[in-house]
């Protein structure tokens, strides 16, 4: 298999050539050039046809995001991953660059003195995401052609579903643009509340909440410890705080703990889940959209066995199909289905309307 093709934008001599180096080392990448700002990555990208760019958002004459706009009005559809810092300014302009058509975003090393230490935070949280947006196996190990999966059966139902009386989402890598795509379609009059997990930082989720808000009819708040929960609101799960249901003498309250990471994630999809089992006696609605990994998994498992209804984002429309494709792959969705008619099967599941055939529409590899 031909190495991945990575060219590397930034302005910052320093970060071109740790990034250049990190990359390198691997054997499954190549880096085939640099450039200083997005005018010249632009004009680069026939000449080098790269299959992934790495993006800094600020940069002189162009910057990141006008970038990503000048590369997708291209019609261009390579794989772009932002370059962010955890910083107000930093989470705005990356979700800014997400909503321009970036696919995903590494956040730089924060105050870090050692070149050593930004070339592990760096191999770490970049190289998995190249992989995974190029279709490579994310695995330790020689890198092999993988043919796509059969299409897994829609898992058979054992006894009648429960009629939903909560909606939790997950999703992750490609997410930011399937929820801007998914919230705005569902109505102020939502008979349920929303738990929402996406893997995100701090500081960015309540950015995303902000702008989901302003997008959609609901209701859309960053979470907080205690809320009640009420129809028509939406609760996204704070960076590095894992979102629960909780049982109290007041009624049913949104809880955040900094419990271990499960999944490699703090907020992670499966606490979510599980925690919503147990609150509303399995009647739940879980919806998993694009991302990395297989988080959220094992908390689908625990909401069909107590009887509630799996929906999953399909490949096709899914920027990395993990998180839904572990779903599908394990038998656990009740409807594989692409993004936009994914509004669609929430409003009907909650109306207590089920499908009368099995509706997998899966599509086939991106």
């Amino acid at each position: 298999m031909n190495p991945i093709r990575v060219m590397v934008v930034d302005d910052s001599v320093v970060v071109r050539k740790i990034v250049t180096d990190v990359l390198s080392a691997d054997p499954d990448i190549e880096v085939v050039g640099t450039a200083v700002n997005g005018k010249i990555a632009v004009a680069k990208l026939e000449q080098l046809k790269p299959d992934l760019i790495t993006m800094d958002i600020e940069m002189p004459e162009m910057n990141g995001i006008e970038a990503v706009r000048a590369i997708r009005a291209t019609r261009s559809r390579v794989p772009i991953v932002m370059f962010s810092t955890l910083t107000e300014r930093g989470a705005s302009a990356t979700l800014d660059a997400l909503s321009a058509g970036a696919n995903e975003y590494v956040t730089k090393p924060a105050n870090v003195g050692s070149v050593s230490q930004s070339m592990e935070s760096v191999r770490e949280q970049l190289i998995p995401k190249i992989k995974a947006l190029t279709g490579r196996p994310v695995t330790v190990g020689p890198a092999r052609a993988v043919a796509p999966p059969p299409l897994p059966p829609v898992a058979p139902r054992t006894g009648p579903g429960k009629k939903p009386a909560v909606l939790v989402i997950g999703s992750s890598t490609g997410g930011p643009e399937a929820l801007a795509r998914v919230l705005p379609m569902l109505p102020a009059s939502l008979p349920v509340p929303v738990l929402l997990v996406q893997h995100m930082p701090p500081v960015f989720t309540r950015q995303f909440a902000q702008r989901l808000d302003r997008l959609s009819p609901l209701r859309v708040v960053e979470a907080s410890d205690g809320s009640p929960l009420v129809p028509g609101t939406v609760h996204l799960a704070p960076g590095d705080h894992h979102l629960v249901v909780r049982a109290t003498p007041r009624g049913l309250q949104t809880g955040l703990n900094q419990g271990p990471p499960e999944n490699f994630c703090r907020p992670a999809v499966d606490p979510l889940f599980r925690s919503a089992v147990t609150a509303f006696d399995g009647a739940v609605l879980a919806v998993v959209l694009t991302g990395m990994g297989s988080d959220g998994r094992n908390g689908a498992a625990e909401i069909r066995a107590g009887g509630g209804t799996v929906v999953v984002q399909d490949q096709a429309t899914s920027v990395v199909w993990g998180m839904p494709g572990a779903i599908a792959q394990a038998s656990l969705a009740d409807e594989i289905l692409p993004l936009d008619r994914i509004p669609e099967a929430i409003n009907r599941h909650l109306a207590g309307v089920t499908p009368k055939t099995g509706a997998i529409l899966a599509g086939g590899p991106r």
